[in-house]
């Protein structure tokens, strides 16, 4: 049996975080990994997706050029070479990881399966680790649906290996992996209906936030059916036909014909395989590993990181897991709840939060103030004729702390990581209406939000 200092179940983001200072550390190290190097951020989330998303936005401007006076007739998509270039970004991504992986480490090419609290088995060989490092990631959870075995569904990575543009893309979850396949495959020309059992989409956003999103959305030709829920599947004709999707709305039963069903309603960890109840590692009901500050879990000598944590569900929560985790093996005092809550959904216009929500900010029981201003008010957006969405500042009345922000509208992804700063530091909103920001620019207008802070309500 090969003994290790560490052995890292799981090739994702935040094994790429730890990896080079674990080896000049010279410690030994083992990696497994079952599937593509590089987990879903490389393979089937953010690099491709993005990838997509900007073969997509380029069609949307093609198309709607004359609104600037440019007028340049129709124009085709050619989606094997859409697909072409999302290939061209993942796959050397992935192979340059691994390459780096099987250079730097006994690297093995399998599932991994605990057989005691420092032993996992790889394709039929045992490793012994003195610790042991969990980084399994999520998948697509399939729903329970009636005749959903008999249909070629897809998921966020199958619907990556489509050689054909949908002709009607049938979307189950109005969230965030959701919507933006449903925006991209709009905007490349597929027809596209998403399904939603909640009245509004992206639930986990204030409801101000999710009407914008749906008018947009729905401005650019997506259907929308909410309050939807799927009873079951069929599939039409022959093995290349299509799909029908059975639901049920407002107390009625409707169904839905499409070429294409993408399941898109959450996600569930990939531990269900690993025999964790051989090392004594404990899990939630949903499979989650509960973990304390520092990524460990209930057995001392072995750390879950990343999605698998349910600390996070992003490639920066990963890296993040994995920074935390580098600092505790040094002695230091990083915690994974120090971190500013962050993220954004690229859909297009972008949609970026940092720390609360409105909703959120009403059940506290701080004074907190807001402050709101709509995207055509900026002229930045008005000179790109992109003035879809609303930026909102959520302050502490008391310490004049920035409590959350959301920005919903061109440049928000980027825009979002100056105003997390901003929290990080824990300085007072003062400190950005002292900035002085470039002009033209959407940022430049954030601080004068400040300038018109009323009291929020706090909920009934």
């Amino acid at each position: 049996m090969k003994h290790y200092d560490i052995i890292l179940i799981g090739t994702g983001q935040a094994t790429g975080t730890i990896l080079g200072e674990l080896l000049d550390r010279n410690l030994s190290v083992a990696t497994v990994e079952r599937d593509r190097v590089g987990g879903s951020c490389v393979n089937w989330g953010c690099t491709p997706t993005k990838t997509l998303v900007a073969s997509a936005r380029a069609s949307h401007v093609v198309k709607t050029a004359g609104r600037f006076g440019i007028e340049l007739g129709d124009h085709t998509v050619e989606f094997g070479t859409v697909m072409e270039r999302v290939n061209q970004m993942r796959i050397p991504a992935t192979q340059g990881f691994q390459a780096w992986l099987e250079e730097a480490t006994d690297f093995h090419h399998g599932a991994a399966r605990f057989v005691d609290a420092h032993t996992v088995e790889v394709n039929g060989e045992q490793l012994h680790g003195d610790k042991i490092v969990i980084h399994t990631g999520a998948r697509a959870r399939v729903p329970q649906i009636a005749g959903l075995d008999a249909v070629p569904w897809l998921d966020n990575r199958g619907i990556l290996d489509l050689e054909e543009l949908p002709q009607h893309l049938l979307v189950l979850g109005g969230s965030y992996i959701g919507l933006e396949f449903a925006q991209a495959f709009r905007r490349l020309g597929s027809a596209v209906t998403v399904f939603e059992h909640n009245n509004r989409i992206v639930t986990r956003e204030d409801e101000d936030i999710s009407a914008v999103a749906l008018e947009v959305l729905s401005g650019e030709g997506i259907a929308f059916e909410l309050e939807a829920d799927a009873l079951s599947t069929e599939q039409l004709g022959g093995t290349s036909s299509g799909v029908r999707l059975h639901y049920r709305q407002n107390g009625h039963d409707r169904y839905a014909d499409g070429s294409h069903l993408l399941l898109a309603v959450g996600r569930q960890p990939n531990t269900d395989d690993l025999n964790l109840s051989a090392a004594g590692v404990q899990t939630d009901s949903r499979g989650f590993i509960p973990v304390d500050e520092v990524g460990r879990t209930s057995v001392e000598h072995i750390y879950a990181l990343g999605d698998v944590n349910a600390r996070g569900a992003f490639t920066h929560t990963s890296v993040h897991d994995g920074q935390v985790f580098l600092d505790h093996l040094s002695g230091g005092t990083r915690r994974i709840s120090d971190r500013v809550p962050i993220h954004s959904m690229f859909i297009d216009p972008p949609l970026a939060r940092v720390g609360m929500s409105e909703a959120e900010a009403r059940t506290t029981n701080k004074r907190v103030l807001i402050g709101s201003m709509p995207m055509s008010k900026v002229n930045r957006a008005r000179e790109k004729d992109e003035t879809a969405g609303l930026i909102k500042v959520l302050v502490d009345a008391e310490t004049h702390r920035l409590l959350g922000a959301t920005i919903f509208g061109v440049g928000g992804d980027e825009i979002i990581g100056m105003l997390a700063v901003v929290m990080q530091a824990g300085l007072p909103y003062t400190a950005l209406q002292e900035t002085v920001l470039p002009h033209p620019t959407v940022s430049e207008l954030i601080p004068w939000i400040f300038n018109d802070l009323t009291a929020l309500q706090a909920s009934p």
